[in-house]
């Protein structure tokens, strides 16, 4: 029995070679991106000199066109290995950093953030890619978990960082900002290389071109199913900083501060209590499909109560408690629903095509991401509860996705653990 627990452990929490490194490049990758993320538009106008119109057509422009490369970034993986690609990955985004303060005409700024916006739109790909390439069983999860606390906890840092540079040193500092990205991006490189991919599970040859292509995930439905419900779920991803601060400002006439306090809130909570949170689901044996499935329940409740909170319209300290009640719920139903939900798309796709399925798991976060400003305005338009009404049900529908998808999806995905394994080491942990 001793044996078996020691396998059930390997396979489910043991360490990733290399797992700190990882982490910590995460963390500093992510600090560079809170430097110029909530300050895109201002970013690139003082660092190129260019409008700020010119700027948002060519930040439209190539954000499209990154979109479009996703599909030959999960291509990338499969040839040539996530570590590889996501290495180049991290590369490019230096070098376009390093770059931007000498793109002062509209060619060159264009060049600059095309390829720099095909390195990032990619990313996300082949950091899931990564996980799956480096971790088994439930160690996918907990990376999941401390990925997105870490992410958040840097993005934080980031914003907070250059806010006090600007407030120092004026928005000459932008250029300087530029330069530290760069630098975070080559750090986060350097010390992603430490990670050791773990032996490939399945046999015969797996590093070069894959026996199959996208015409293998267009003939597996129950991925694709998988990738629809994460469409639904991926709105309410968009919902805190697309559709919340509009609502606050028209329906409920509350005041623009609330939105700040709620994004606050929001980020101390997912890098505070993420893997926290992520380790109890675990640790419950909770199926993956289950798990994720309530994490969308919770996104529902936490948008049937801005429809309740809509229609009573109570006075304003009533207002920010409730509000603030609601971003808890939510955060909540994000921090469950994001480390199963990641790590079931990376266990069920097959290993020799991983990059290609998870690129396309990854095109309904992007999709939802395109779509959510057009649809939350025009339903906003109509009536300030209608958003959220549409919301409601299109996260009770992905939850009820993922409860039918469970019994078609490969076991491996949707338990962390062998559940023989997990029956095994129970007993033995009360004993």
């Amino acid at each position: 029995m001793a044996v078996f627990r020691g396998k059930a452990s390997e396979a489910g929490e043991a360490k990733v070679a290399g797992e700190r490194s990882l982490l910590l490049g995460i963390g500093i990758s992510a600090i560079g991106i809170g430097m110029y993320v909530p300050f895109s538009l201002v970013f690139f106008h003082h660092v190129t000199g260019l409008s700020f119109t010119l700027v948002g057509l060519v930040m439209t422009v190539t954000g499209v066109a990154g979109l479009a490369f996703m599909p030959l970034a999960g291509s990338a993986v499969d040839r040539f290995g996530a570590k590889r690609v996501n290495l180049v990955l991290y590369g490019i985004r230096a070098l376009g950093f390093a770059l931007y303060p000498f793109a002062g005409s509209l060619p060159a700024f264009a060049a600059v953030a095309l390829v720099t916006a095909l390195a990032d739109r990619s990313f996300s790909v082949v950091q899931q890619s990564l996980i799956g390439e480096v971790a088994r069983g439930a160690a996918r999860d907990r990376l999941q978990a401390s990925t997105r606390a870490l992410q958040n906890a840097g993005m934080g840092a980031g914003a907070l960082l250059v806010s006090g540079v600007l407030a120092l040193w004026g928005t000459g500092a932008f250029t300087w900002t530029a330069w530290a990205n760069s630098l975070a991006f080559a750090l986060a490189g350097l010390l992603v290389g430490r990670v050791r991919p773990v032996p490939a599970e399945q046999s015969g040859p797996s590093a070069g071109r894959p026996a199959a292509g996208y015409r293998m995930v267009l003939r597996d439905r129950p991925f694709l199913g998988l990738t629809a419900a994460n469409f639904l779920t991926a709105l309410g991803y968009s919902a805190l900083s697309v559709l919340f601060p509009l609502y606050l400002s028209t329906w409920l006439a509350a005041p623009d501060s609330l939105t700040g306090a709620a994004f606050t809130l929001n980020t101390a909570l997912c890098a505070g209590i993420g893997v926290l949170v992520a380790g109890r689901v675990r640790r419950s044996g909770a199926r993956r499909t289950r798990s994720a499935a309530l994490g969308a329940v919770l996104f529902a409740a936490a948008f049937a109560g801005q429809i309740v909170l809509g229609t009573l319209r109570p006075g304003q300290s009533a207002t920010l408690v409730a509000l603030l009640v609601i971003v808890v719920v939510y955060t909540l139903g994000e921090l469950v629903h994001s480390p199963s939900g990641g790590a079931l798309s990376v266990s069920a796709a097959p290993e020799p095509v991983r990059g290609r399925y998870l690129a396309t798991y990854q095109l309904s976060y992007s999709l939802a991401t395109a779509l959510a400003p057009s649809l939350f305005t025009a339903l906003l338009a109509v009536d300030g509860r209608l958003p959220w009404a549409v919301l409601t049900a299109a996260a009770l529908g992905a939850a009820l996705a993922l409860l039918r998808l469970e019994r078609h999806l490969p076991a491996e995905a949707v338990h962390a653990e062998p559940p023989a394994a997990a029956a095994a080491r129970r007993p033995a942990t009360a004993a």
